[in-house]
């Protein structure tokens, strides 16, 4: 995929409007768009997050809950999900699932691997081991 970003806006957890790409810019981003209530989300897709976050330093992982009706996420219950009750990563709120719809994301999780020129390099759904594993290939071959 050589598509180029413009804006990546979400909300940070004190309600503020962030665009992802002037706040981390020049930098490759991991961005996993997720929601609290999809179990392979918290069980399996953030868990992994934090592992690419380690095994990669030189990139920035950051979290995406996507709201949909009856599934907001409030800064209480993203922190929640984490046993420490501190985010291992930037996690922002995707209030109406703008970003969602943006990247025409087939679920939760979504990755969105990102260059440091801001181009959507590869978009990969899911929380298996296919996806772990496209996942690794892609940040082997962008770092």
């Amino acid at each position: 995929m050589t598509d180029t970003i413009n804006t990546i806006t979400v909300k940070d957890l004190n309600g503020r409007l962030v665009d992802l790409l002037k706040l981390f810019p020049k930098k490759i981003q991991l961005l996993i768009i997720y929601n609290n209530d999809c179990l392979g989300c918290t069980g399996r897709a953030l868990p992994l997050a934090y592992e690419f976050q380690q095994q990669f330093p030189s990139i920035q992982v950051a979290g995406i809950h996507t709201n949909f009706t009856n599934r907001e996420g409030t800064p209480e219950n993203i922190k929640s999900v984490f046993t420490s009750g501190e985010l291992p990563f930037p996690i922002f709120i995707d209030e109406h699932h703008t970003v969602y719809d943006q990247f025409k994301a087939e679920g939760t999780p979504q990755w969105l691997l990102i260059t440091e020129e801001g181009v959507l390099f590869r978009s990969i759904f899911g929380s298996q081991n296919n996806a772990k594993n496209r996942l690794y290939y892609a940040l082997e071959s962008i770092t």
